[in-house]
């Protein structure tokens, strides 16, 4: 703040420019990684991110891959409790077996396969899943809606599932 820069190039030269607006964070934007991979993807985060992703895998891989990360930042001497740790899950929640399986096939998916590597049940499965999630470490949980039309399935995690987050 208060700085000012200059820029020589070949085709645009700047004098003393404050470079406005300055960005809102003062060390920039929080970097987030995600991924799946053995090891470039562990040392990757452990270098560079403020938060890691697992996207839609489930309970047991996150647990190993979460373990690898925080292997990855001891081996970088990097404290692994400076990042956060987060899981992508697909969702799909219904007040009961038929709703959870009509919300399934909507999205083209298998409700077996969803409760293994998703996020899928009733409001009282998905806050138990979610808790076995943050126990294996996972501080944030982002859940992909694919039927952008259903408009009650979000009223229901709303409604039902997010106050018994909080």
């Amino acid at each position: 703040v208060g700085d000012t820069f200059d820029y020589d190039g070949k085709h645009v030269q700047i004098k003393n420019s404050p470079a406005l607006p300055k960005p809102h964070q003062v060390d920039g934007p929080p970097i987030l990684i995600g991924g799946t991979g053995k090891k470039k993807t562990p040392a990757l985060a452990a270098r560079f991110a403020n938060e890691f992703n697992i996207p839609f895998k489930s309970l047991e891989e996150t647990k190993d891959i979460f373990a690898r990360v925080r292997q990855a930042c001891v081996e970088h001497e990097r404290d692994p409790n400076e990042l956060v740790y987060s899981n992508a899950l697909v969702l799909c929640c219904g007040r009961d077996e038929a709703e959870i399986k009509k919300r399934a096939e909507a999205i083209g998916r298998d409700v077996d396969e969803l409760r293994e590597n998703g996020l899928a049940g009733t409001p009282s499965e998905l806050v138990d899943k979610i808790g076995t999630f943050a126990e294996a470490g996972s501080q944030r949980v982002y859940l992909q809606t694919l039927d952008l039309a259903d408009l009650d399935h979000l009223e229901l995690v709303a409604s039902e599932v997010m106050p018994q987050l909080q």
